[in-house]
């Protein structure tokens, strides 16, 4: 590809400071670092704790629905033994008003996870007594215990497990014995129509759960690897994505001779930008190349942050001429930058390029020739394209 792919192509965050943070500023360097840590650490505190009330509430809406359809088991067996009205008492109890306190202490407490954690136990417990109640009854007895086990994996893995199904099984032998070992394991139809519900709906429910929060899993872990790809301030690829693209880019050129350039772009006199206009305005000059960066290279085009004021392109499908003529663009759409900082700054590049060859033997050669390139193009006066010669370069 040459220069003519290039002519004629085209191509924010922002946080308000608090009355705390403006105070610091009166305090000095280590003033103000002390008053961000605490800042940090605030934010972080507040972010934790609203994981633990979203745990919470996704607990609530579970327990909502498996103790209202247990509700429906227990009571074809209470209604089967012609249990007395305190047994519906505690049952209606226990299937409709304890989700709902068990939320309410949840979230008064000091540690809404570990308060939830410990309404899990309890659920565990009541399960265990009602079990027993139901004489042992075998479907919806085992429906029950598999239930209340499914959410405690699901929620504490085997430990919370192993734990809840000793209060489930302490319960049940407590109450059994209060209640003189009553046991009875028939299930008649009546009693599995009733457990139904609880079968198909419950684990339906928390399937839905795990799937969501497996998606929200997936997209974080998505967009941690594109942090880890991603320069923090420019948006640009950084260093070490625009090394393996550029070693991608070499095998490719190695594998079917198709040209392309690295260029090594500097901005000139980076450094008395950021000593005369600060450092706010040195990030905005930064970003600003990256802008303009993006806005004249193609899709294809890989376009990186080398360090510091140095910033790395591959250009595929390119020779020599074209990586000129895309320097060219580049150098004239920063020259019609403006600053808000600093209205009177004319920010400049020097850009130093080399094209694959055979002497290219790998990224470090590659870099090396671009390198030799930029400072040339230094050492003539800056704010200018200089293409590498042609010279054997070191291996790796």
């Amino acid at each position: 590809m040459d220069h003519k792919h290039y002519e004629g192509s085209t191509g924010a965050a922002s946080l308000a400071a608090s009355s705390e943070a403006g105070a610091g500023s009166h305090l000095g360097g280590y003033g103000a670092i002390a008053l961000e840590g605490k800042d940090l650490f605030r934010q972080s505190v507040i972010a934790h704790h609203v994981r633990e009330l979203r745990f919470v509430r996704r607990i609530h809406r579970l327990r909502t629905l498996g103790l209202g359809l247990g509700a429906l088991c227990v009571g074809s067996v209470l209604k089967l033994h012609n249990a007395p009205l305190g047994w519906w008492i505690v049952l209606l109890a226990n299937g409709f008003v304890w989700p709902h306190l068990a939320l309410l202490l949840a979230l008064r407490g000091a540690n809404p996870k570990r308060a939830e954690l410990r309404n899990l136990m309890t659920d565990s417990a009541l399960g265990g007594m009602w079990i027993a109640v139901m004489q042992f009854n075998l479907l919806p007895s085992a429906l029950l215990a598999a239930m209340l086990a499914v959410d405690k994996v699901s929620v504490g893995g085997p430990s919370l497990l192993l734990r809840s199904l000793a209060l489930l099984v302490g319960a049940g032998v407590i109450a059994s014995a209060l209640l003189g070992v009553p046991i009875d394991l028939t299930t008649p139809m009546p009693v599995i129509v009733a457990c139904i519900p609880l079968l198909v709906l419950y684990p339906l429910a928390i399937s839905t759960v795990t799937y969501s929060m497996a998606r929200k899993l997936t997209k974080q872990n998505r967009r941690l690897d594109a942090l880890g790809r991603t320069d923090g301030l420019t948006g640009l690829a950084n260093r070490r994505q625009g090394f393996t693209q550029a070693e991608q880019e070499l095998a490719r050129n190695h594998r079917t001779g198709r040209p392309a350039v690295l260029f090594v772009l500097d901005i000139d006199r980076f450094k008395d930008i950021n000593d005369r206009y600060g450092h706010p305005v040195g990030d905005e000059v930064l970003c600003a190349v990256a802008d303009s960066l993006r806005e004249c290279c193609r899709a294809i085009d890989v376009v990186s942050r080398y360090g510091g004021d140095e910033f790395l392109l591959v250009l595929p499908d390119t020779d020599l001429h074209g990586a000129e003529t895309a320097a060219r663009r580049i150098r004239g759409h920063l020259a019609g930058q403006t600053f808000d900082g600093a209205p009177d700054l004319r920010c400049t590049v020097s850009v130093g390029a080399a094209e694959t060859n055979a002497k290219t033997v790998n990224v470090d050669a590659w870099i090396l020739q671009a390198d030799a390139a930029l400072y040339r193009a230094k050492a003539e006066g800056r704010d200018r394209f200089v293409a590498a010669e042609e010279i054997a370069t070191p291996s790796r």
